[in-house]
């Protein structure tokens, strides 16, 4: 395979480098940012002890939102949590039905809520990713379901989950019981209550554990969340015919751990997420007037998991799972009978999968190997044969992932990952069906100096293998879409850097995509035929802690990118995103007050006729929680988002953003 820049690199590369440091002086120049929002530009920015820890421990460029954050940030929908991501862009993000997740310009678009580039995984279980018309992503739930978050940026560490990840990897785990009891025996129970202003929003969610013995823990939740009509900077509804949304959800988690040492367990979750609505346009993007439809939402999630680690013998920490996954997205017309309108749309997802982790050493070199293979069947259900074909896809895969530690220098760690599948045209649409294989990988290297610095590199090659919404097209049914990836960066980790007890972590990664052989962007005419994208971008995470309790946390993503048309023309690649940063300044008092103020902004985007103009939001958060007293177990958050009440609309969204929203959240654990 050829890994290689394309043929703009070095111009591109000088524009990124200027972008990074413009957000620098942006960032120490906030004030006079906020009064030239459009001419100007900001990211995020992680800490140690501030709201999210940066790890810099790993070649692959990753994040994770853990549940103290998933609480802070108030969100109403899972998108609006990894927004803080840098290379993350949320096209429409404030519903959950109209809203869709674009890592590194791949993924989410105003035509498709996911174009098959990114993956999304909960508790292990792949959700679906076919070409939907202009429906929204698949990630029907709701954050309070959620213990952790992590995002996998690029290609080169997901060979563990799927193949064809050009944009990245969105893996959510649910809470569990030991979680809220912290391993103790007994019952915990925990009530919150969330109310937005802007559309009244309402959420209620409670949580039960409950452990009667060391052995096992079971975890009951149920939330509903409702939410009217919400307005812009200047008091527009921003989907004034989406009507009113009411989303009930439930998760139910038991363990069962047991053998010698407690080397062996049994865990099962169940979670379910609906949602209704009636007399809405059928298009969740507001682009286009098909007409008006009655819709039904439900998103169901089983997995079944059973794990054997014996303390004697490191090289076996064997996992089996059984994985279910039911997506549900059900229309009927309010007009005449239409068979775009009347699609009603079903994802359901069988999925066997065996991995271990091994633990060996070959001479000097420490070896973690992570081997799986899975088994998994789709079905795609179309009862109305109309815009997105059913059928079936079976699949087979293997992988091997073995990080090598040389020392307390080199980390290197190559991945293979081999995919066979079938896919099977639904008979009502008739009888085609076709087989496809790749061989894909990848490899990240790592080297720590003394000083705390670390520079790191990877290189990936991927491919998303033939979708069944080409099984009736006979040029690109034979073609599968091919991904190069290359990465380079640096990363810091150290303590007592400026003053005693302060502690600062960064990371900057620098990626450079090459696309070919797309299929997935033909007969659109906004972009005309695409059948190559060349992207580059430069990622920034950092977060700065000091004993008094201040914290600094940051990120920002500066890219650019260019697509080849069948004609052979170049032009801008209509998904790239802004290039933006996020700021946060703040302090914790001990463990009972956390004050924090949020910069989140967004460079103007001038290129091939498209203009989105740059903008500056603010967000305030307090979070309270007493540590004596009758309040002893109650935490009460209180935050102001888009304090100034901004009018903007982010790139590659259709509708403004939300205007200011005041969020007060009370909870309390019994």
């Amino acid at each position: 395979m050829t890994f290689r820049f394309n043929r703009s690199t070095r111009s591109t590369r000088a524009h990124l480098y200027a972008s990074t440091a413009a957000l620098i002086t942006i960032g120490a120049a906030s004030g006079a940012f906020a009064q030239d929002a459009e001419d100007s530009y900001l990211g995020t920015i992680v800490l140690g002890e501030g709201k999210r820890a940066v790890q810099t421990d790993t070649a692959v460029p990753v994040t994770v939102v853990d549940r103290e954050e998933i609480e802070d940030r108030q969100a109403g929908t899972v998108a609006e949590l990894i927004d803080t991501v840098p290379g993350v862009t949320l096209v429409n993000g404030t519903t959950a039905a109209g809203s869709g997740i674009n890592i590194r310009g791949y993924g989410a678009n105003s035509t498709y809520g996911t174009d098959g580039k990114v993956l999304v995984q909960i508790d292990g279980a792949t959700k679906g990713s076919e070409e939907l018309y202009r429906i929204g992503s698949q990630l029907y739930t709701d954050p309070f379901l959620y213990r952790e978050i992590e995002v996998l940026r690029g290609s080169v560490g997901s060979f563990e989950y799927g193949s064809g990840v050009f944009g990245g990897v969105v893996r959510l785990e649910t809470i569990d019981a030991s979680d809220m009891t912290r391993g103790e025996v007994g019952f915990v129970g925990r009530q919150t209550l969330e109310f937005s202003t802007n559309g009244d929003g309402l959420a209620s969610s409670t949580t039960l554990a409950w452990q009667p013995d060391t052995q096992f823990e079971v975890l009951f939740n149920y939330t509903r969340r409702t939410l009217g009509v919400r307005t812009d900077g200047d008091g527009n509804p921003i989907n004034p015919d989406a009507g009113d949304i009411d989303d009930p959800s439930g998760l139910l988690k038991a363990k069962y751990t047991f053998g010698a040492g407690n080397d062996q367990f049994v865990e099962f979750s169940y979670s379910k997420t609906q949602q209704e609505q009636f007399d809405v346009p059928y298009d969740q993007f507001g682009t286009t007037a098909f007409g008006n439809v009655d819709r039904y939402i439900e998103n169901e999630v089983a997995t079944l998991r059973y794990n054997y680690n014996p303390a004697d013998r490191a090289w076996l920490n064997v996992t089996a799972e059984l994985l279910y996954s039911d997506e549900l997205v059900e229309s009927e017309a309010i007009a005449a009978p239409n068979p775009l309108l009347d699609a009603d749309n079903r994802y359901r997802t069988t999925t066997l999968r065996v991995k271990n982790e091994a633990l060996f050493v070959t001479g000097t070199v420490d070896h973690t190997l992570r081997t799986g293979i899975e088994f998994a069947t789709r079905d795609r259900t179309d009862a109305t044969a109309g815009s997105a074909p059913g059928g079936t896809k079976d699949s087979v895969a293997v992988y091997a992932v073995d990080e090598m530690r040389i020392g307390d220098r080199w980390t290197i760690t190559p991945a293979l990952r081999y995919e066979s599948q079938k896919i099977t045209q639904d008979p009502i649409n008739g009888n085609a069906s076709y087989d496809k294989d790749a061989l894909m990988g990848g490899v990240s290297v790592l080297y720590a100096f003394d000083s705390g610095w670390s520079v790191f590199g990877s290189a990936s090659y991927t491919e998303n293998l033939t979708i069944i919404d080409d099984l009736d097209d006979p040029v690109y049914i034979g073609q599968s879409e091919k991904g190069e990836s290359f990465e380079i960066g640096v990363a810091y980790d150290a303590v007592d850097v400026f003053r005693s007890g302060d502690s600062l972590a960064l990371k900057v990664n620098y990626y450079n995509d090459h696309l070919t052989d797309l299929t997935t962007y033909v007969g659109r005419p906004a972009i005309n035929t695409v059948e190559g994208v060349d992207r580059e971008g430069i990622e920034l995470e950092a977060a700065y802690a000091m004993a008094n309790g201040y914290y600094l946390d940051a990120n920002a993503h500066v890219s650019k990118g260019t697509a080849t048309l069948a004609t052979g023309a170049r032009t801008d690649w209509v998904q790239n995103p802004q290039d933006n940063i996020r700021l946060t300044l703040g302090r914790k008092f001990s463990d009972e007050l956390d004050l924090s103020w949020e910069l989140e902004a967004a460079k103007r985007y001038d290129e091939g006729g498209a203009v989105s103009p740059g903008y500056g939001v603010h967000n305030l958060r307090a979070t309270y929680v007493p540590q004596q007293g009758v309040l002893e177990g109650t935490t009460m958050r209180f935050g102001v988002e888009n304090l100034f009440d901004q009018t903007y609309q982010p790139r590659l969204s259709t509708r403004n953003a939300t205007g200011r929203t005041f969020k007060v959240t009370l909870s309390t654990t019994f």
